[in-house]
């Protein structure tokens, strides 16, 4: 996951994708559990993954959906959390919103990002 880069990298390379045609989709700690947020660019809100991808791309420029995974987690057991296992509660409300999250990929693709943020965002 630290070096998303390398992949998003080769994928864009052997499909000929241009920066503004990407859609990179990650999790999201400081979002509620199951909430989508869109958007265009953006900083990598200390994400390795995003960081490593704009290292890679020389820009953050690129959309990119965030899934809340929410924060309920001691300090220091940020790791911990992302590794393990969601709580039944968490569990049923993250498979309610995947669907959700398939759609805006959908609209993504379709119709560009701004219909999807204006019909997704916070859903």
């Amino acid at each position: 996951m630290n070096l998303s880069g390398n992949a998003v990298r080769y994928w864009m390379q052997q499909e000929n994708i241009s920066v503004d045609s990407l859609l990179v989709i990650v999790d999201d700690l400081s979002l509620p559990v199951g909430t989508i947020r869109m958007r265009q660019g953006g900083s990598d809100a200390g994400h390795n993954g995003l960081k490593h991808i704009a290292q890679i791309l020389g820009t953050q420029a690129y959309s990119r959906l965030k899934f809340g995974i929410g924060n309920d987690f001691p300090k220091g057991g940020q790791v911990d959390f992302v590794l393990g296992h969601f709580s039944p509660d968490d569990e049923k409300q993250i498979s309610e919103k995947v669907p959700v999250a398939c759609e805006a990929i959908k609209a993504y693709a379709l119709s560009g990002l701004q219909f999807a943020m204006c019909n997704f965002n916070g859903k």
